[in-house]
């Protein structure tokens, strides 16, 4: 049964949350100049004061705007939007987040997909989106479930919802998601702004050798968080769940390390947004949980995709797949692009062309 859902907020646990960040325990400050030992303390006290005394708490509200739904299929309770469009002839499309993100990331974009003639668009292009929140995130329940299931979830959840046939798009674990949706047969294509693909090559262009070079650079450098999360989930969630300053921090960082900024997380995303991601896995208690998907998945097939897909490659993303790697996965692509600006969080750091993307594609396959 699907059931109307509203995020509440109680007033209770935004002042414990306000009191927890007074009485933080501060480590000394980093020994660098820059963020290369992590977030610098001075920021993620600056966060963090902004957090309990000058940020609205208004996620909430905001995702209360779109109408959101929980249902159970399979035994798993699911929390999605389902944004329908005024459109009679819109396709369906399910949209999926990753990690550290949420349903949140996509609140700029959900309007230009469904009512595109009010944004400016040709009402051809318009959507019904779901948008449900992985299992362990968000206001799903919090099971460990690999890839292959978390599909058979959204296929099941669109079909109960009178969608035979649908779309596909995602970012991140929601890529893979995504690309894990193929063979149920009722994909019309699959969309992707994260290339889950092998980029290694024997005879790599200078564009390649470059995506690469930044990749190893990232398994050197960034990719400490991964390895935690795959590993040890459980013991990382202690902490994250118990103070918010290491909430904070921890996903504050990848906003840094992932966005396509000028050395600073707010340039290119304005901080009330951080602070709704952060208090997303704050107040739902979801540290633990969420990084379980890294334990549960941490050998992933890289299968190929069969479906009409298309690749959108943002320039400071984590992987940067080349049009021929792409095809060696993807054996029918049909839209590949490379962005001039952009990074992980597509959606929330350039909705506009996030929606141009998608439209783009999808125009191949309706």
């Amino acid at each position: 049964m699907v059931k109307p859902f509203q995020v509440s907020l109680d007033e209770g646990a935004v002042a414990d949350l306000r009191e927890r960040l007074r009485r933080t325990r501060w480590p000394e400050a980093e020994t660098v100049e820059d963020w290369s030992q992590g977030v610098p303390l001075a920021y993620v006290r600056e966060l963090c004061r902004d957090w309990g005394e000058e940020y609205d708490f208004g996620f909430a509200a905001r995702l209360n705007a779109f109408p959101q739904f929980r249902t159970e299929i399979d035994g798993v309770g699911l929390h999605f939007l389902h944004v329908r469009s005024p459109e009679a002839g819109a396709l369906p499309l399910v949209l999926t987040h990753g990690w550290p993100g949420s349903v949140l990331e996509f609140l700029d974009v959900l309007g230009p997909l469904t009512d595109p003639a009010k944004h400016g668009g040709d009402p051809a292009d318009a959507f019904h989106v779901v948008a449900p929140s992985l299992p362990g995130f968000g206001w799903s329940d919090k099971p460990a479930l690999k890839i292959p299931r978390v599909a058979a979830l959204w296929d099941e959840l669109m079909t109960s919802l009178g969608y035979d046939r649908y779309g596909a798009q995602g970012g991140d674990w929601g890529a893979a998601v995504t690309n894990a949706l193929a063979p149920f047969g009722r994909v019309a294509g699959v969309h992707v702004n994260y290339g889950l693909v092998r980029l290694e090559r024997d005879d790599p262009t200078p564009e390649e050798r470059r995506a690469l070079a930044d990749l190893e650079e990232f398994r050197r450098s960034g990719r400490g968080y991964s390895v935690q999360q795959a590993t040890r989930p459980q013991t990382l969630g202690y902490g994250l769940t118990d103070s918010p300053a290491g909430q904070a921090a921890w996903i504050a960082e990848k906003f840094w390390a992932w966005t396509d900024n000028k050395g600073h997380p707010e340039d290119a995303v304005d901080r009330r947004k951080i602070l709704d991601a952060i208090s997303v896995y704050w107040f739902t208690a979801t540290a633990a949980s969420s990084a379980r998907m890294y334990w549960e998945n941490r050998d992933p097939e890289l299968s190929t995709v069969d479906v009409p897909a298309g690749v959108s490659v943002y320039p400071k993303e984590i992987l940067r797949p080349s049009r021929r790697q792409a095809e060696q996965r993807y054996t029918d692509l049909r839209w590949f692009e490379e962005l001039p600006v952009g990074g992980h969080f597509a959606a929330m750091e350039q909705p506009r062309s996030f929606v141009e993307q998608v439209r783009g594609f999808f125009r191949l396959v309706r």
